[in-house]
C-alpha cells in the first residue's frame, strides 16, 4: 500500500478538488487531470488510488515523457521472448503489474498515435497482448490519465486521437496553477520546513518580508519549485533565519514582486486627485533602488542598466534621498 497521501491547502480551488476526490475514489470512472508541470498530478492520482477499494493493489506510475516512443509499447504491455533484439526472455509490462490496481499514465500527451490506439483498446476490451504475442491477456485495471498540454488542441492538430480523448476526459480534474492559489503558499511552507528540518535535523524560519517576496513571485515551476527553494534554503542556510538575501535573484527581483514595488497603493495613479509629480518621483527612485540592488549597489553597473551616467545616477541618489546603505 502506497504512503499515505496529503494535499495541503485552504483555497477554495483545491477544496473542490478534494471534494472532487472523494467522489472519483468511489468509482472506477476514467479521470483526466490537467495542469502546468510541478503542480501535483501524481500525488491527485495517488490520492484517488489510495482512497479508493483498490488502495490495497499496486499503483503504477508511467511517465510517457521520459520513456523513448521505441520503448513505451514495452514498458506498458512487455514482450514475449525473441520478439525483438535482446528480448531474451518474456516481461510483463506496467499495465499487468497494475492489475487490480491503478495505472498513472502521466504525460498522456506525449504519447505516440499508434500506442493512443493500444490504449483505446485495453478501455474498450480490457486486455492486450505483449509484443510478440498472440495470447490476450486480461486485466483489471484502473486508468487515471495526467498532462499538461491542451489536448483538445492536440485533437484539433491531429496529434491525439479524438475517441481516446473523449474516453479519457470523463471526468477532467483541472489544478490551478500555484500563483492562482496564492493563500495555500504559507501553509505548504510551513509543510515544507517541517518536511526538511526533520531530514536536516534543524528548522528554519522565513521572515514576514520573505513571505511577502514568496506571494508576489509567480512560481512558473508551482509547488515542486517552492518544495526545491525550501530544500535549498536548508542546504545553504544551515539554520536560522531566511532573509532576503537568502533569496534567489530571480525571486527577489523578479518582473511581479518589481512592479508591485513601483507604485504603492496611496500613489496609485487611477486615484482621484493624485499628486502627478510625486507619482514621477516615487516611480524614478523605485527603477533605481532596483537597479542599484540587482547590481550589488555597484554605481556604474546600476547606471549602464539605467542608460544614464554614473554622474547622473548619483545626482538623482541624492536628489531622492538614496543613501548608499539604503536596503
Amino acid at each position: 500500500m502506497i504512503k499515505d497521501t496529503v494535499i495541503i491547502g485552504r483555497s477554495q480551488s483545491i477544496q473542490r478538488i478534494l471534494n472532487l476526490i472523494d467522489k472519483l475514489s468511489k468509482t472506477d470512472t476514467t479521470a483526466l487531470i490537467m495542469g502546468e508541470s510541478g503542480t501535483g498530478k501524481e500525488l491527485i492520482a495517488k490520492m484517488i488510488h489510495q482512497k479508493s477499494s483498490r488502495a490495497s493493489k499496486p499503483f503504477i506510475p508511467v511517465n510517457c515523457a521520459a520513456i523513448p516512443s521505441e520503448l513505451l509499447e514495452s514498458e506498458l504491455f512487455g514482450h514475449e521472448k525473441g520478439a525483438f533484439t535482446g528480448a531474451f526472455c518474456p516481461r510483463a509490462g506496467r499495465f499487468e503489474l497494475a492489475n487490480e490496481g491503478t495505472i498513472f499514465l502521466d504525460e498522456i500527451g506525449e504519447m505516440p498515435l499508434h500506442l493512443q490506439a493500444k490504449i483505446l483498446r485495453v478501455l474498450q476490451e480490457k486486455s492486450f497482448e505483449r509484443i510478440g504475442g498472440t495470447k490476450p491477456i486480461n486485466v483489471n485495471v484502473r486508468i487515471i490519465t495526467a498532462t499538461n498540454k491542451n489536448l483538445e488542441n492536440e485533437v484539433r492538430e491531429k496529434r491525439f486521437r479524438e475517441d481516446l480523448f473523449w474516453r479519457l476526459n470523463v471526468v477532467p480534474v483541472v489544478i490551478p496553477p500555484l500563483r492562482e492559489r496564492k493563500e495555500d503558499i504559507p501553509l505548504l511552507c510551513d509543510h515544507f520546513v517541517e518536511k526538511f528540518s526533520q531530514k536536516f535535523g534543524y528548522s528554519l524560519k522565513i521572515k514576514p518580508e520573505v513571505m511577502d517576496l514568496f506571494l508576489n513571485y509567480s512560481w512558473p515551476g508551482n509547488v515542486r519549485e517552492l518544495e526545491n527553494l525550501i530544500e535549498r534554503l536548508y542546504v545553504l542556510n544551515e539554520g536560522g533565519t531566511v532573509d532576503i538575501d537568502d533569496i534567489p535573484e530571480k525571486i527577489r527581483f523578479s518582473e511581479d514582486s518589481f512592479s508591485k514595488e513601483l507604485i504603492p497603493d496611496d500613489l496609485n495613479p487611477f486615484v482621484s486627485g493624485i499628486d502627478l509629480n510625486e507619482v514621477l518621483k516615487e516611480y524614478e527612485k523605485k527603477l533605481i533602488l532596483h537597479a542599484l540592488n540587482f547590481h550589488g549597489w555597484v554605481k556604474s553597473r546600476a547606471a549602464k542598466y539605467l542608460n544614464i551616467n554614473r554622474t547622473t545616477l548619483i545626482e538623482k541618489m541624492k536628489r531622492l534621498g538614496i543613501k548608499n546603505n539604503e536596503n
